[in-house]
């Protein structure tokens, strides 16, 4: 007898560049078919990550400019699909759903996934975050279970007050195999001797691209021929491309919008930096490890001393903005750290977040 296939329909506003929708594409991709059956649905039928969902993953669009606008729909589909768990991502979304489960058939189970620390996102984006916090507090705590990418993460949401029994950490997955066949497409994208620092993200405040900027002058002045590429794009472009004008840094960091296929540039670069001030997972620096290149990150509240803990090639800046950036990354440079570790002493830290190892984590969840 054949056995019967859980369906999870997955949720989120949309699909744009960016860590959240990769981690939702690369769990699709990657779950059990044997035992799940997936499904999506979109707030918003619209992103660049479209293209990468499978082709047996029926979506619905919710045709909605706004998660607001969608939970009349949403809860329809549910009733329609009688899914056995509802599975969120984004506060707002997440915070809908469980508003929801009054309205929704006996049984289903409803499962969120926080990214972010989102007491500290809270004070640095919204304008009212008591308010943001006790959102948080009082309708997280509905859920069957919040799936934290950290165990930062699930330390903060514990802090507002979300009952432990609640919170799960599992780690974002890696498709370290696929990443690594990737940067091997191409050869080296980067012209000149360097040394060559690499950032990826979204152009927005909490990447701290301008602390890194900030930080460049100090890092060019005792590192000759250092250079420093940005992959993305976003609502801050103008305004860091006037920064490197005032810093005289136009020959010097690269703006080059967002790239199919970033990881060639992971690859060759001789360093990567994360300087985010709120991060909830980092998935860059993971990538950046598994082909093997050195990563500089901004402490981010314990975040990235968790992540990056045993990690051979991973160095935390303290915090004391960007001439503390500057220090640990000329420090980092003037070493070359990757000379002295193959990636074989990686596998011990990579294992942690490979897509293997986090799904049989989620499938177990999603089985009880």
């Amino acid at each position: 007898m054949t056995p019967i296939r859980k369906r999870i329909l997955f949720v989120i506003p949309s699909l744009p560049i960016g860590g959240a929708e990769r981690v939702l594409v690369t769990l699709l991709s990657h779950l059990n078919r044997s035992r799940f059956e997936p499904h999506l649905a979109i707030v918003e039928k619209k992103g660049f990550f479209l293209r990468d969902v499978p082709p047996d993953v029926p979506i619905h669009d919710l045709k909605a400019r706004r998660v607001r606008w969608a939970v009349r729909k949403l809860i329809r589909l549910v009733w329609e699909l009688k899914p056995k768990v509802l599975h969120t991502s984004m506060p707002e979304l997440n915070m809908a759903a469980v508003l929801s489960r009054p309205f929704l058939p006996s049984g289903v189970r409803v499962l969120i996934r926080e990214e972010i620390v989102g007491s500290v996102d809270n004070f640095q984006t919204r304008k009212h975050p008591a308010v943001w916090n006790w959102l948080y507090r009082r309708l997280y705590s509905r859920a069957d279970k919040v799936i934290c990418l950290s165990a930062s993460v699930l330390e903060d949401l514990a802090q507002m007050g979300i009952p432990r029994q609640v919170l799960i950490h599992i780690y974002a997955p890696v498709d370290t195999k696929l990443v690594a066949k990737l940067g091997n497409e191409g050869g080296n994208p980067f012209e000149g001797k360097g040394p060559h620092l690499l950032a990826v993200g979204r152009l927005q405040q909490r990447k701290g691209f301008d602390i890194l900027l900030d930080a460049m002058p100090r890092v060019c002045a005792a590192v000759p021929g250092a250079e420093l590429t940005i992959i993305g794009d976003g609502v801050l472009k103008q305004e860091l491309l006037a920064q490197r004008e005032r810093l005289g840094l136009n020959q010097t960091v690269h703006l080059i919008g967002y790239k199919p296929n970033p990881f060639p540039y992971f690859k060759h670069a001789d360093l990567f930096v994360l300087s985010s001030t709120n991060e909830g997972f980092g998935l860059v620096v993971v990538e950046a490890l598994t082909v093997g290149t050195p990563v500089v990150a901004a402490s981010c509240g314990g975040l990235l001393e968790e992540i990056l803990r045993d990690c051979p090639l991973g160095w935390v800046a303290p915090r004391g903005g960007p001439p503390a950036l500057a220090e640990t990354i000329i420090s980092v440079l003037k070493a070359a750290p990757r000379q002295a570790h193959s990636l074989a002493s990686l596998e011990p830290f990579l294992n942690r977040y490979d897509v293997t190892t986090v799904m049989r984590e989620y499938e177990k969840l999603l089985e009880e």
